[in-house]
């Protein structure tokens, strides 16, 4: 068996929680840290479909993405819907453990993912924030070479669609074939010129403004939103994978409940 705080601390190892962003919320979030674990179930978010099925499967602890508990909270009751997570949490007896802009940055976490999903090679970090106590750098974002230089953008979106299983994908072509291509898993728009400065023609990010389109087209830069749950779900099996090979005696599932949340036409 494991402990909450065994998981946690093997976690912290892969992707340290001090790296987390300032306006970040990431960490321990609910439960007990001794209470013993025999399943986890693994989402990128934790809503209340994912509690019902945590409990229903009888997991003790559920490893996230997105923090359960982002904003101040004054008040833990069902007249809010984070209170009733949070609630449904608590009656359970179910541990949270979120991992959001520290797993985006480290080593491996959400953009070594989305830049493996695409199939990139030669991957560098698109920006490099610093190196954590054991002397990894990390960053948000990455940057490779595609496997097929001189696809159009067009062409280029329907491949970032079928890879990552998008609902949809919007692109602005910046006016050249797509050969270096720049990734930042989730709302990655502010990093547009970073991608430019690395010699991208091409971006693949999520949660773009209308103005973001026109400037990309303005720098001559291929810009594509494939969509937040698509960019960064990539990491879930990973993270599973991962638990399941440091805590063998413990079953690791991930959430079948939770999906992209909008449809388009």
């Amino acid at each position: 068996m494991a402990t909450v705080k065994e998981i946690y601390e093997f976690i912290n190892s892969i992707a340290p929680f001090d790296i987390q962003e300032s306006f970040d919320n990431a960490g321990f979030l609910v439960g007990r840290k001794d209470r013993e674990v025999r399943k986890i179930l693994v989402a990128l978010d934790i809503t209340g479909e994912v509690a019902e099925e945590a409990a229903r499967l009888g997991a003790e602890l559920i490893v996230a993405h997105h923090p359960v508990i982002f904003n101040p909270v004054k008040s833990i009751t069902d007249e809010t819907l984070t209170g009733q997570v949070l609630l449904a949490l608590a009656e359970q007896k179910i541990a949270a453990i979120c991992a959001h802009t520290n797993l985006d940055a480290a080593c491996g976490g959400v953009n070594d993912c989305l830049a493996e999903a695409l199939e990139l090679t030669e991957i560098i970090r698109l920006q490099q924030a610093g190196v954590d106590a054991q002397g990894r750098p990390y960053g948000i974002g990455r940057v490779g070479t595609v496997h097929r230089p001189g696809l159009s953008p067009a062409e280029y979106a329907a491949f970032v669609k079928e890879k990552l299983g998008s609902s949809s994908v919007r692109f602005v072509d910046g006016g050249r074939p797509v050969q270096r291509v720049a990734v930042g898993g989730g709302a990655c728009g502010s990093m547009l010129e970073d991608a430019v400065a690395q010699g991208c023609d091409t971006f693949v990010t999520a949660d773009l403004k209308y103005n973001q389109f026109l400037d990309a087209k303005a720098l001559g830069l291929n810009l594509l939103d494939a969509g937040h749950f698509s960019t960064e779900n990539v990491v879930c099996a990973p993270m599973a994978r991962w638990l399941s090979e440091e805590f063998p005696m413990v079953e690791v599932r991930l959430s079948e409940v939770h999906r992209e949340v909008y449809r388009t036409v």
